[in-house]
């Protein structure tokens, strides 16, 4: 009987990896307490960053599935 190692869940909704191979990440700080902010920190807070490929090793660690 073969084991299978699971996915890290907490990793694998915090990334997504595009059709090219680089990792997306949102950027921190996008939640709550943003109505003090201006409206120029709100639009840079907007959208997805690629995360450093030093992490992808890491990401596969954690991911059974092929990233």
């Amino acid at each position: 009987m073969s084991h299978m190692q699971k996915t890290n869940k907490s990793l694998a909704k915090r990334i997504k990896v595009t059709g090219t191979g680089k990792i997306t990440k949102r950027k921190p700080g996008q939640n709550h307490f943003n109505a003090k902010n201006s409206g120029a920190v709100g639009l840079h807070k907007k959208g997805s960053k690629s995360a450093p490929q030093e992490y992808f090793r890491q990401f596969q660690a954690l991911s059974p599935e092929k990233l």
